[in-house]
């Protein structure tokens, strides 16, 4: 699977956290990856959304501050559960994946957004993610 593909489906997962409590969520884990959708993921793909998935929620106070300090006059619990999602995973790869430009991770999560978000979602991502670089 491409590297957007797993970007995509790892979104999709940390999509599905915002609704679960830390239990609830190795529930969501194994039905996420046993949706007939999934089926066309390799045990390597799998694995791989499951490494990042893991490394952003060992990482999410951190990432949630970044998110904070560069919203202004937003609280995280304002941000709509896509557009977290999105950003989330875009400032992980930001600040602790030096193998993605910083220019492709903000593309591609522009990307999830308009096909995700709403309308306004795209330029929010953007904005937000803009005040990294």
């Amino acid at each position: 699977m491409s590297r957007r593909g797993l970007r995509e489906k790892t979104f999709r997962l940390l999509f599905r956290m915002e609704f679960h409590d830390e239990e609830e969520f190795l529930d969501q884990k194994d039905l996420f990856f046993g949706d007939e959708e999934q089926l066309e993921m390799t045990e390597e793909d799998v694995s791989f959304v499951m490494d990042i998935c893991d490394k952003i929620t060992e990482k999410l106070p951190q990432i949630d501050e970044r998110i904070s300090e560069k919203t202004t006059g937003w609280s995280i619990e304002r941000i709509g559960k896509a557009e977290l999602a999105i950003l989330r995973l875009a400032v992980y790869e930001i600040m602790f994946d030096d193998s993605i430009p910083t220019s492709v991770t903000i593309n591609e999560a522009v990307e999830l957004a308009k096909k995700y978000g709403s309308n306004d979602t795209s330029s929010f991502v953007n904005g937000v993610l803009a005040k990294f670089v």
